[in-house]
């Protein structure tokens, strides 16, 4: 039987050196077989709100659905972590967050994760401390991306890199235990990771992070028109279970992401 993959996992994986994997899964079949695929961490990721729901952005994507998709991937028992984030709203105070978080973990998750910079500070503090471990995420975080006027690189100028590596320390402080990095510029990712003791989950990064993400459906080449950063893994492979294994291989080998891939 496969050992059940911890934080503390995650920890001794940065420790050494080793990459890890997480993938995107929305039910109990993609689950299983992102965990037979060697994925150490499963995120339940609001992006289900455009791959599933067909939504423009994931800022439509409720807490119900974000329960009951955690539900559906929590029942394939899979031995990566599952990590679900808390959709558009659902943690703007820190009661809501408590509330939100509670709901998801009794749905299934291990952790939560959720978008934005030191103003969370708190609010992970309080998760953390009543025993919710919380992944965070900086850089493009989709649900402002109203805000930000579109899918746009972060981090370009020396003021938002400043800014990002900033908030990435006061969430550490806070207790975060896994940060994910969105499309910032591969140097400052890789900065950030080693300037940091909690793994660092890169997704359009660089190679320099601890690990990789990417949305199933974009590493399945089942996306109209996918972002610079994916890599099509179906290419080639002749099933899913095999594209799966290929995208796995590839991250832990420092085959993926490749330069064509990241930013500057």
């Amino acid at each position: 039987m496969t050992k059940r993959v911890t934080i503390s996992t995650l920890d001794n994986m940065k420790a050494s050196g080793d990459k890890f994997v997480m993938i995107t899964a929305y039910d109990a079949t993609f689950a299983k077989l992102a965990s037979e695929a060697g994925a150490d961490t499963i995120l339940v990721g609001d992006s289900l709100g455009m791959v599933l729901q067909g939504h423009d952005t994931t800022i439509p994507v409720s807490l119900d659905a974000m329960a009951y998709h955690t539900e559906c991937v929590a029942r394939a028992r899979p031995h990566s972590l599952i990590v679900s984030d808390l959709p558009f709203m659902s943690f703007s105070n820190a009661d809501d967050t408590l509330h939100a978080s509670t709901r998801l973990m009794q749905a299934g998750a291990q952790m939560v994760k959720l978008e934005g910079g030191t103003w969370l500070s708190d609010s992970i503090h309080r998760l953390v401390e009543r025993g919710v471990p919380v992944c965070a995420h900086l850089g493009l975080t989709p649900q402002s991306v109203n805000v930000f006027g579109g899918y746009r690189v972060q981090g370009r100028t020396p003021k938002e890199a400043k800014s990002i590596l900033a908030d990435a320390v006061e969430i550490q402080d806070a207790g975060a235990s896994l940060l994910v990095l969105e499309c910032i510029p591969a140097e400052l990712a890789a900065d950030i990771s080693s300037k940091l003791d909690i793994p660092v989950i890169g997704i359009g990064a660089g190679g320099g992070t601890d690990a990789q993400v990417l949305v199933l459906h974009d590493m399945l080449g089942m996306t109209e028109t996918a972002p610079k950063f994916v890599q099509n893994f179906m290419e080639g492979a002749p099933s899913i279970q095999a594209a799966l294994k290929a995208f796995v291989d590839a991250v832990k080998s420092g085959d993926y992401p490749k330069e064509e891939h990241t930013y500057s």
